[in-house]
């Protein structure tokens, strides 16, 4: 048996671009990041960005560029692709989430130009946990 699949949760890192192949397909292209907070060996709280390449074809490639901007939270479930190719003869590699399914995550809320123009204040919501401590999830 044989499993590829890729699901994160993240923000938008700049908006989707539409392209249309000669035979009409559409395709979409942007970048989420996904952040891991924890706490390192002396006590510092350490924060790590992990950038993600997203793809998406068809219908789903529409959806995404009309609605989906920089900043918003998104879900992404797909599965894993990576391209590559040879430039100035040396091999390039890129990883791709091709998407499968998204969903939109909670619009921003609150006066942005009161929290530095994020749109979000940053506070927990039943939508959106804030920080999850690793030790609370029971598996």
């Amino acid at each position: 048996m044989y499993l590829n699949k890729a699901q994160v949760i993240g923000r938008v890192t700049r908006d989707p671009e539409l392209k249309t192949t000669p035979s009409g397909m559409n395709i979409t292209n942007f970048s989420m990041a996904t952040n891991r907070i924890y706490t390192d060996r002396d006590g510092k709280r350490q924060e790590d960005v992990e950038f993600h390449n997203i793809v998406a074809f068809g219908k789903d490639a529409e959806t995404l560029k009309s609605y989906v901007t920089k900043g918003q939270l998104l879900y992404i479930e797909g599965r894993l692709q990576t391209q590559s190719w040879e430039k100035d003869g040396v091999k390039h590699y890129r990883t791709e989430i091709i998407c499968e399914k998204f969903q939109f995550g909670p619009k921003p809320t609150g006066n942005p130009s009161s929290n530095g123009g994020g749109g979000s204040t940053g506070a927990a919501t039943e939508e959106d946990p804030g920080e999850i401590n690793p030790e609370d999830i029971p598996f």
